[in-house]
């Protein structure tokens, strides 16, 4: 027994064709965006490696040096905190995608599931209503399933960024106050 007409199974595999497109091309948005990240990076540290040199090229003594060196540190933490707010947020962003796409497939999939069930509801023997009901309730719980672990995820990800936060501006503290303190002991 077929329960999907043939024009039924050319749309669905349609979908999931579309589905796999639709993904394919959130991922490669979200490499775009790393690859590009990381060329403008590359051409940052490069232009800036080369200007340091320079610097420490016309340096005249030690104390002009650990100088130089203490003020370099700040930006260079700072880039380096910032690429990784960047790459986090890209990744977050696409994992955002990938999991709209996800949820439109499953309330999709839940209400074609719940349709078909209550078709063969409608046609089913005398005395079937227990087995449907039990189906009701399976199809009940496993949406109930689905909506804690959205949430758990929601929540999860919100911990997530905010332990990023959190880290980040530590990290940009110590850096200034480690600048800070190296800026003093060359000045002495």
């Amino acid at each position: 027994m077929n329960l999907l007409t043939p024009e039924q199974t050319t749309a669905t595999q349609k979908a999931n064709l579309d589905t796999l497109f639709g993904l394919t091309n959130k991922a490669f948005e979200g490499f775009e965006k790393l690859v590009q990240l990381n060329l403008e990076a590359a051409k940052s540290t490069l232009a800036e490696i080369q200007d340091n040199a320079q610097k420490a090229l016309s340096v005249k003594d030690p104390q002009e040096l650990l100088a130089l060196q203490a003020s370099a540190m700040q930006p260079f933490t700072e880039k380096v905190l910032s690429y990784g707010r960047r790459v986090y947020e890209i990744a977050s962003s696409t994992q955002a995608e990938f999991a709209k796409f996800a949820e439109a497939r499953y309330e999709a999939q839940s209400h074609r599931v719940q349709t078909l069930v209550d078709d063969i509801a409608k046609n089913a023997p005398t005395g079937s209503e227990a087995a449907f009901a039990v189906m009701q309730s399976a199809i009940a719980a496993a949406n109930t399933a689905y909506e804690t672990v959205q949430k758990t995820t929601q929540q999860a990800v919100e911990i997530a960024e905010s332990n990023i936060n959190a880290a980040v501006t530590t990290a940009s503290k110590a850096a200034r106050h480690d600048v800070e303190q190296t800026s003093r002991a060359a000045r002495k």
